[in-house]
């Protein structure tokens, strides 16, 4: 077996029992296809009469969201240099936009003729400008008079005024224009942003639209009134346009002496990278569109014209909007661990034993309550935390603050660099270092993503004053909104052991000394990965021992080839292996001589499946990991991630009674990955098995009724 190292590409050799793929296929998936097809099983709840139609609308919305981080990132690393990578199609990036533009337009469609005919059945519609009356013409006029007029500054371009800088995202208006302007000449075309401060969705008053609940959008008001902005010319064309810019942060660590300072300038030019998308109106006039083009250098198949709103990513304030509960999720109230007890001594209760948390079944309040309570317990001296997403209003943060206020040592762990939250975190740090905790921008190089609590306190042990470690750990993120939406487990525990191997995993982040050797954790990137091989590397030998073997696993992506590699070779000596795979994944399932006893499925429901787990049979005593990396190269090479295991064996039990075994048995939201690359739909009606449905059923202390 050969394996691929982490920096050096090697084909993998096939084994006498693989079979020979077709021309057009590789051992590999490509990542950036199925990162569409991600968004494709996400298109289709909006597509499910079962979803309450609110819910069907945001589906919607967050698909586009998807694709605009989508476009940021992954296209404009699409050139014809990566052709020839694993995975890789011969033109990779035609064939990303081919599906790309597919995936739109089912989207548009979905949009206009299934979600908003059935908005309107319930009495709630967007009204356009030759659909509203006259009094409601009247009111819109002197709203866009009163509220949006002021803030627009339409530019007439000429040697003098230049094309306008366009901002990443931003949407705008473009205009031919008929006549001369106020000087006599023919200028012909003008530029207009549209404000981000303004809403995009603007209710339309109750006594306007009896029984109904209307809606304008604001490109619709400006659109009515911009013949109001250039007196004495004619407007002749128009479109909505949006370009999508090339946004990874190229900050070189080794070459700066002050990452935050670097981070913040960076910031001010990610607004400005290469076009790499552009989208304007189906009606947008040819000349226009070339115009366009020209300008941002955007080749045709990089343009997309839509049906509709550009950016339906705004359409969620519409949604915020809607009154009627019936159109959205039932209601859930998260459970507060049964073994814990609310306004209990969370250092005691520790004492106690390891305590399981699975979100958001399960209220993410005790890790707060835990913090809080470190901060203002004289007897705590010092806390240590990473911080990767937290928002931009953080408890989390707050409780910090307050903790080095009272003199705690405070060394907070932040990174700069998580992806569309670096400002968030920059300033987070500022507000951490104004108050005197001692801020670590992570290790050079390499983005801090484990999600990591270590308290040390003061107490008598054995009639000595010692320093006691509680710690928790978790596979999502330090963010009190996405703890209400995205499946993850955390715990709590004051295991010695693994406090300890915390400590060290803490000691190398701030002080970059060599990593001690770590009795229980995984740590990326020295020992995650290689553990991780060691363990299917076991699986394979029980196997050909003849005995069962067996790996189950659960991440959000899969795209290192070693680990597919082994995946492979697992599979091959007779391993079963079920993973559950929430977005990309670069392994090809099913393959007769391949990957046989491999099944791969996609979890896609109500939340966001987040959590990592790893489970080995090993001969009957299951080794179960918890984790915050996933299995890409990224996680495994350039992160500090960790794995923790679950030592408590009915604590063991659960996690593989709730985060495995569902997903294995269900029959609603699950969708199975084909020898192809395509995604099987889930078969079941409404009444198939569905792991989240019956997780809420069982560990939330309520749900709502429709």
């Amino acid at each position: 077996m050969v394996r691929k190292h982490h920096r050096k590409h090697t084909k993998r050799k096939r084994s006498k029992l693989e079979p020979s793929l077709n021309a057009s296929q590789d051992l590999y998936l490509n990542r950036e296809l199925s990162l569409l097809a991600f968004n494709e099983r996400v298109l289709a709840m909006a597509s499910r009469a079962s979803v309450p139609l609110a819910e069907r609308l945001r589906y919607v919305c967050i698909v586009s969201s998807n694709l605009d981080e989508f476009f940021e990132v992954r296209v404009s690393d699409l050139t014809d240099a990566a052709v020839g990578a694993a995975g890789s199609p011969p033109n990779v990036y035609a064939t990303v936009l081919e599906r790309a533009h597919r995936l739109v337009a089912q989207q548009y469609d979905l949009y206009n003729h299934t979600i908003m005919p059935a908005l309107a059945r319930h009495n709630i519609v967007i009204i356009n400008h030759a659909q509203r009356s006259a009094a409601q013409r009247a009111w819109l006029r002197d709203y866009v008079q009163r509220e949006v007029k002021p803030l627009l500054a339409p530019i007439g371009l000429d040697p003098s005024h230049p094309f306008p800088q366009v901002l990443n995202k931003s949407l705008n208006f473009i205009m031919q224009l008929e006549g001369k302007d106020a000087f006599g000449r023919p200028s012909a075309i003008a530029i207009l942003k549209v404000p981000r401060v303004l809403p995009r969705v603007i209710p339309v008053p109750p006594k306007l639209a009896p029984g109904k609940q209307a809606f304008v959008l604001l490109t619709s008001a400006i659109r009515a009134h911009l013949q109001d902005l250039f007196p004495g010319r004619v407007i002749s064309g128009f479109s909505q346009f949006r370009v999508t810019r090339d946004s990874d942060m190229t900050v070189d660590e080794r070459e700066v002496h002050n990452l935050r300072q670097a981070m913040r300038m960076e910031l001010t030019q990610r607004h400005f990278g290469n076009a790499v998308r552009l989208e304007i109106l189906r009606t947008c006039p040819l000349p226009l569109q070339q115009l366009l083009q020209e300008q941002f250098q955007i080749p045709s198949e990089a343009v997309f014209q839509v049906d509709g709103p550009v950016n339906l990513v705004r359409l969620n304030q519409l949604v915020d909007h809607l009154t009627q509960p019936k159109l959205r999720w039932p209601p859930f109230a998260p459970a507060w661990p049964r073994k814990l007890a609310q306004g209990s001594d969370m250092f005691e209760a520790m004492r106690q034993g390891d305590i399981l948390l699975h979100h958001p079944f399960e209220s993410f309040e005790p890790v707060i309550e835990f913090l809080r309570q470190a901060a203002v317990d004289p007897k705590v001296a010092a806390i240590r935390m990473t911080l990767y997403r937290t928002g931009i209003s953080s408890v989390m943060v707050d409780i910090l603050e307050d903790a080095a206020r009272r003199g705690k040592e405070v060394t907070a762990i932040v990174e700069l660099k998580a992806r569309f939250d670096e400002e968030a975190n920059i300033n987070l740090a500022e507000r951490l270092e104004a108050v005197g905790a001692q801020v670590v921008y992570g290790v050079v190089g390499l983005k801090t993503h484990g999600k990591m609590t270590l308290v040390l306190r003061r107490e008598e042990v054995r009639g000595r004053p010692t320093l006691v470690r509680y710690a928790h750990l978790g596979t999502g993120n330090y963010h009190s909104a996405t703890t209400k939406l995205y499946t993850d487990f955390g715990m709590l525990t004051m295991h010695p052991e693994i406090c300890s191997d915390m400590e060290k995993a803490f000691l190398h982040m701030t002080s970059l000394t060599k990593v001690e050797r770590l009795r229980h954790l995984w740590m990326a990137p020295f020992t995650l990965h290689r553990n991780l091989l060691r363990a299917l590397a076991n699986e394979v030998r029980i196997a050909r021992l003849g005995n069962p073997a067996r790996v189950i696993a659960k991440m959000n992506a899969l795209t290192d080839e070693a680990t597919i590699n082994a995946l492979y070779d697992a599979s091959q000596a007779g391993v079963k292996v079920d993973l559950i795979v929430r977005g990309a994944c670069a392994l090809r399932a099913g393959v007769k001589g391949l990957s046989d006893n491999i099944r791969v499925r996609s979890i896609v429901g109500r939340f966001l499946e987040h959590h990592r787990i790893y489970c080995f049979r090993n001969e009957g005593t299951p080794n179960v990991y918890l984790s915050s990396a996933d299995w890409m190269g990224r996680n495994l090479f350039r992160r500090i991630e960790i794995a923790w295991p679950v030592l408590d064996p009915k604590l063991r039990k659960r996690v593989i009674e709730e985060g495995l075994t569902p997903y294995l048995a269900d029959r609603q939201d699950a969708w199975t990955l084909m020898a192809d690359g395509e995604y099987r739909a889930p078969k079941a009606g409404k009444g198939g098995r569905s792991a989240q449905r019956e997780l809420l059923t069982a560990l939330a202390a309520s749900v709502g009724e429709t």
